[in-house]
Order: C-alpha cells, then structure tokens, then sequence
C-alpha cells in the first residue's frame, strides 16, 4: 500500500501544476485580448532583413505592441509593408515615425516608433484601412549599405595590392633602389669637390658684397662731392656772369656816350678795343665752364672719368 500511495500523491502533484500552468496561460490571454488594440501598417523603403512575424513594437523603448503580418507591397515590390498592432491607449499622431533598430546582445530586430507632437492631429484610417506610418531611413541599412561598400573597396585594394606587388613591378622598383643607390655612392665618393665648391661660391659671393658696398660708397661720396662743391662753384661762376654782364652794359654804355670823341681819335679806339675783346672772352670762357659742370660735375671738380656703377 505505501509505494502505491506515493505513486498517487506524484500523479496528483502533476495535475495540479499542468492545471496552474493552463489557467495561467488563460489568464494571461484573456488579459491581452480584454486590451484594445488597434492595427496600423508601417510601410519601409528598404530592406527588413531580421524582422518577422511577432517581432516586438516599441514606442520610446517600451514594448506597445507585436508585429501580425509582413507583405510586399503590390504596386512596389521594393517597399515592404509590415501590419503592427498595438495599444489603442497609446497616441499615433500624423508625425510619429518609425525604423527598424537593433536590441540587445543577440542583435534582434524590432519596429521603433518616435515622434508624434502633442499639437499634430491624430493619425486615423482612410477608406476603411489601416492608418499608414511611414518608415525612416534605419542604420541597420546603412550599416548593411556601408558593408557591401567596404567589401568591395577591399577587394579592390587586394587587387591593386597584388599589381603593385607582381614580379614586374617588383623587378622595377628595385631597378630604381639600385640607381639611386649608384647615384648616393658617386655623390659621396665626389662630396669634397662638392663641398670646395660650395665654399668657393660662397668666398666669392662674400667678395662680390664687399665689391658692392665699397662702389656704393665710392658713389655716395662722389655725390656728396659734387653736391657741397660742386653748387658753391656754380653759384660763384653766376655771381660772376652777373657782374660780368653788369661790367659789360657799363662800358657799352660809355662807349655809346663816348663814341663821338672815340670816333674822333684813333689812341682812344686802341684803348678800348682790346679791353671789350678781353671781356667777350671772358664771358665765353664763363659760359663753357658753367656748360661743363652742368653735363659733368665730377669730371670737371675732380679731373677724371666718371665713376661707372659696379654691377654683380
């Protein structure tokens, strides 16, 4: 009797909890179905890679409601339509959006819906459809996008790196290594010409200065020469023109006085004709110094050529 008693007491014990389970599982959905519910349809220009039937919706993180049904879109088969329902206690407004995002370690894939200002009227049905949210570029696609991209940059760079690295461009390139280095070993094998060389260029451009400051001076001083001495002279050479031509005016005025009495006596005419030829040519003597030092200054205070500009 007691090994059948406790056979009794397990069957019993089992029945028990696949009762609790069963009613637990009643409870839970007749819980979900007393929820008001309403269908939407979220409509993706891209790819739903991830996405299935029963994956979650979730409205800022949170968990709002379940996909029911995915479909190609009959007039566009790149669009994918995905039927989602969720509470009716949550506010869908003309500006809710939703993506596809990625949630946890496992990488699973659900609809997230943002968006939807207070101020925006309520998103409704039209015709007897379902409200249409209009989806989001995703990263998931971007993400799958950017990684066809980066393949195929790879094996370009595979490819150019197998013709960078091909016997013939290797042959190539280490003909190039080899005429420079003959190109090294002849420049150090020549570097003392080299660097006498340098040093003469250098010796001779030092000379080449000091040839120029000394012409530079040379002309400043010729200048200044020629400026202090050079005016005093002409001022002296027009003092004495004046005076000359003052000298001048006066005898031509005594001899217009006098001209009766000198026609008159030929002592008085021998007198006065060689003092007027010595005057004229005095003032033609003038006229050629004062023509002189205007052209050439330094020439004439100096008594030599004109000082050529050195040029380098």
């Amino acid at each position: 009797m007691e090994p059948r008693a406790h056979h009794v007491l397990i069957g019993l014990f089992t029945l028990i909890v696949a009762g609790a389970a069963l009613g637990f599982a009643l409870w839970l959905g007749k819980s979900y179905k007393d929820v008001d519910l309403r269908n939407y349809t979220v409509i993706f220009n891209e790819t739903v890679r991830g996405l299935t039937k029963g994956s979650a919706v979730q409205y800022s993180g949170i968990k709002v409601g379940d996909v029911t049904e995915l479909s190609l879109d009959p007039q566009d088969p790149s669009k994918v339509r995905a039927r989602i329902r969720i509470d009716s206690n949550i506010p869908i407004h003309q500006d809710t959006r939703a993506k596809l995002v990625l949630t946890g370690i496992t990488g699973t894939v659900v609809i997230e819906l943002r968006g939807g200002t207070p101020a925006s009227p309520p998103l409704v049905a039209e015709g007897g459809q379902d409200p249409i949210i209009v989806a989001t570029p995703s990263a998931i696609s971007q993400l799958l996008a950017n990684s066809d991209n980066l393949s195929t940059n790879l094996t370009e760079l595979v490819m150019n790196a197998k013709a960078i690295l091909s016997p013939e461009t290797a042959k190539s390139l280490n003909s190039t290594l080899a005429s420079l280095e003959q190109v090294a070993n002849a420049m150090a094998e020549q570097k003392d010409d080299v660097s006498a060389l340098l040093k003469s260029l250098t010796a001779a451009s030092k000379q080449a200065t000091v040839a120029l400051q000394q012409a530079s001076d040379l002309v400043r001083t010729t200048d200044g020469l020629v400026k202090n001495q050079g005016a005093g002279t002409l001022n002296s050479a027009q003092r004495a023109m004046v005076s000359l031509e003052k000298t001048t005016a006066s005898i031509n005025e005594i001899v217009r006085k006098n001209k009766s009495a000198i026609n008159g006596g030929l002592q008085g005419l021998n007198e006065i004709g060689p003092a007027l030829q010595e005057l004229r040519n005095t003032l033609a003597s003038m006229h050629t110094m004062i023509r002189r030092l205007e052209e050439n200054p330094a020439n004439y205070l100096l008594g030599r050529e004109k000082i050529q500009e050195f040029r380098p």
